[in-house]
């Protein structure tokens, strides 16, 4: 089902952060069933536009038939994984981070190293919705889930 501009204007965006390369196959299945959540919810799936964490929830989303939007660090579309619909480019490296935790409407982090743990931080200080699921636990701002469904229904909730 393809949505209108208006649709997509006022669809929520959930951003799925997490580690890159050498990604736990245990954590890639949480996220790919991340993605599925956000997009059988309507909402468009926000990632980093590369592997692991990103492939997966991008993975999971398309599955249901989802939107996903990749933030790239590097120079070229051709770097983000087959399941990102919209690549942008950055060039920007990690600093492309601020704009996928500014983009999201909340953020869910899967797993994940400091690039993760960075992105929770500006998030935070955006004052963004963060549903933490087997990340970084921090005395305040996450809010910890113990499954894919329950941190999508957490996310979504915490945006109403």
């Amino acid at each position: 089902m393809t949505k209108s501009i208006a649709d997509i204007k006022n669809s929520k965006i959930i951003a799925v952060i997490g580690q890159g390369k050498g990604c736990p196959e245990d954590i890639a299945l949480l996220a790919e069933e991340v993605g599925f959540e956000i997009a059988k919810h309507g909402g468009i799936l926000l990632c980093g536009g590369l592997d692991g964490v990103m492939n997966a929830s991008c993975k999971g989303a398309k599955r249901a038939g989802g939107m996903t939007i990749g933030i790239l660090p590097g120079e070229h579309k051709s770097e983000s994984n087959p399941f990102v619909d919209i690549p942008i480019v950055t060039g920007m490296s990690v600093a492309r981070n601020v704009i996928i935790a500014r983009t999201a409407d909340a953020i869910i982090a899967v797993g994940g190293k400091f690039g993760t743990l960075s992105e929770i931080a500006y998030g935070l200080s955006f004052g963004k919705a963060i549903v933490g699921l087997k990340t970084w636990e921090l005395e305040a701002g996450i809010i910890s889930a113990a499954s894919p469904v329950e941190a999508v229904r957490s996310a979504f909730s915490m945006m109403q």
